[in-house]
């Protein structure tokens, strides 16, 4: 029997510490990843995180946002004795509980989908008022579970313990196997990464992203890469897992209509 993505090339876009799982998955489904990190992140000096850390050793809540917030945040409040005896775990997807879990961090309450907005509807969010919450997160992420917990009382302090960047990385492989028909799909998992490969691709490789499907693990995500101007955008669900779903399901029913 055929493999689901035989013959197919998935431009992997994730940050380097994280890109093997997806480039695993497409091809143990019998596709080849193209591997080429459009996002980098870079933890955030230790001194900078003293105040955050003050403020976690007396709080009530942790909310954990992303995997790389449970990975660098844990490795500063590790280095620091550890979270506090007590302290409710909050993640935001099953990605950040897995990467709390891969931590030593057993005991965490997850939302049943992938964002903010599902956080924000877990009961025991619902009556925070003087409750004492810090969210790990990256530099300059979305207020609005922050917003939200302080109107319901909460109060609310920031742990920003890495940075997004765009790599510095030679484009000219990617464009060069793209310009020859080698790539067939694009998976992004935020719209900064879009456009950082944008950037990095430069205006030769402006109308081979618009013209291949690009595939998103949200439909926020998605809605971006429209705006953006890329002809065919998929919205998948959430994690590699997800856009591996998303990838597997799109190109069968691509071969299905080509015969």
């Amino acid at each position: 029997m055929t493999q689901p993505l035989a013959g197919r090339t998935v431009l992997v876009t994730r940050p380097a510490h994280q890109a093997s799982a997806l480039a695993r998955g497409v091809e143990a489904a019998g596709g080849e990843a193209f591997v080429f990190p459009a996002l980098a992140i870079e933890p955030v000096a230790g001194d900078r995180l003293a105040e955050p850390l003050a403020h976690l050793a007396r709080a009530d809540i942790a909310i954990f946002i992303s995997p790389n917030a449970a990975q660098f945040g844990m490795a500063a409040i590790r280095a620091t004795g550890g979270l506090p005896a007590g302290i409710e775990v909050f993640a935001v997807g099953a990605g950040t509980a897995r990467a709390l879990a891969a931590e030593g961090v057993a005991d965490v309450i997850m939302p049943d989908g992938q964002d903010s907005e599902a956080l924000l509807a877990v009961p025991r969010l619902r009556d925070v008022a003087g409750r004492r919450v810090v969210i790990v997160r990256g530099v300059g992420g979305r207020a609005l579970v922050a917003d939200t917990l302080r109107a319901r009382g909460a109060d609310v302090h920031f742990m920003e313990c890495y940075r997004r960047a765009c790599p510095q990385a030679d484009a000219a492989p990617l464009l060069q196997r793209w310009q020859a028909g080698g790539i067939d799909a694009v998976t992004v998992a935020s719209a900064e990464t879009l456009h950082n490969l944008a950037a990095l691709l430069g205006p030769a490789g402006a109308p081979l992203l618009a013209a291949t499907p690009l595939f998103a693990p949200h439909e926020k995500i998605a809605a971006a890469a429209r705006r953006f101007g890329i002809a065919r955008v998929i919205a998948t669900p959430g994690g590699d897992a997800g856009l591996l779903d998303g990838l597997i399901t799109w190109f069968r029913n691509e071969t299905d209509s080509e015969k």
